[in-house]
């Protein structure tokens, strides 16, 4: 009687370790095969394969080896072969697989004693950790290229108007005088500071209110400022410059434009994992369509907050820090916008309160 074999399925144990492992050599990767930790995933890769020799090569040759070295003339054959078909190629004890990054060979992994289905695996694992690593560099460019345009159009607007608000302070009260101008070295000094990509929300809560006094100042004490923010979240990081446009966007294109008083709070929470900032203004508000068609970033004409003088769609802030929250966090991570003409607004921000690997300055 034939009996019928089965293998035994892995333990726990065994189940945990090879996915820690699959981890690491994700970490390993995080900067590409190029980066420095192409060796430490070689050899991560070895120890997942439990093979003799595992090469990372790209299509210039190998660039990270753990193990004995194969021969010049066989690693050659191996990768031509893998790079002419696109295929697996088998040179017993040898086997090298191609790595397909977003459509394109990149590279192979190579294996001397892997099985062929375990290498084969092993590879596509590779390949979508490459393939997340260059998503992961791809979004922080972006980013950073964003922050760049961000910066460059620090309102001239403001800068004008804060100035000549110190400028008639200075004989009739020097001292407040000399106070605004601290506050204006300061929100400078902030607003161009090159210390990373992030900071704490607590850093933009300083921020945000050194530009708040000095608006207040311009609408000489006629704004209302409110700015609450819960203790457990000021220590959260959060893209460089997010709150602080947004702030802008609503003296601006909301108080501005309305006659009399007006008032403005900024406020910030915990949601479980979430960290939730929300500016408000009783301003003169926009149409919801408008809000949409600002965050898309297209340029719209239309009443009050929407339009300068020259025309030209005055809240180009939002969609900068619309699009960063979204490369950074995820597409459900954009901006919340409540408003209607003639009630106001509120933008909502939300964030994860914890990221890996995101270290405020």
């Amino acid at each position: 009687m034939l009996q019928r074999l089965h293998r035994r399925p892995p333990s726990a144990g065994e189940t945990a370790a090879v996915l820690t492992a699959a981890l690491d050599v994700d970490a390993a990767l995080r900067d590409g095969l190029h980066g420095s930790g192409s060796a430490a995933a070689a050899r991560r890769l070895r120890r997942l394969l439990r093979c003799d020799t595992v090469v990372l090569a790209d299509l210039d040759g190998p660039v990270a080896v753990a193990g004995p070295r194969p021969a010049e003339d066989e690693l050659t054959t191996l990768l031509a072969q893998a790079y002419e078909d696109g295929t697996p190629a088998h040179r017993p004890p040898w086997s090298a697989v191609p790595l397909i990054v977003a459509g394109e060979l990149t590279g192979a992994l190579i294996a001397r004693g892997a099985g062929e289905a375990e290498l084969t695996v092993t590879g596509r694992h590779v390949a979508l950790s490459l393939d997340h690593a260059a998503l992961q560099r791809a979004r922080s460019r972006i980013a950073q290229a964003d922050l760049r345009t961000l910066r460059a159009q620090i309102s001239p607007h403001f800068l004008h108007n804060a100035l000549a608000v110190i400028a008639a302070r200075i004989r009739v009260d020097p001292d407040r005088a000399r106070t605004l101008l601290n506050d204006f070295a300061d929100y400078l000094r902030y607003s161009f500071s090159t210390q990373g990509d992030y900071a704490t929300v607590a850093a933009e809560l300083q921020a945000i209110q050194t530009y708040l006094e000095l608006q207040r100042a311009r609408f000489d004490d006629r704004m209302e400022l409110t700015v609450r923010m819960a203790p457990e979240i000021l220590p959260v990081a959060l893209p460089f410059l997010v709150v602080q446009p947004i702030v802008e966007n609503a003296v601006r294109h909301g108080l501005e434009p309305k006659p009399g008083k007006g008032s403005i709070s900024v406020s910030g929470y915990g949601e479980g994992p979430l960290c939730v900032i929300e500016v408000e203004d009783d301003g003169v508000g926009m149409d919801p369509a408008l809000a949409r068609a600002l965050l898309a970033g297209r340029p719209s004409r239309g009443p009050g907050r929407a339009t300068r003088t020259d025309g030209s769609s005055g809240s180009v802030g939002l969609a900068n820090v619309d699009r960063r929250l979204r490369t950074v966090y995820g597409p459900e991570y954009g901006l919340v916008i409540e408003t209607a003409p003639g009630s106001g607004t509120k933008v909502v921000i939300r964030v994860p309160r914890f990221m890996r690997g995101v270290v405020a300055e």
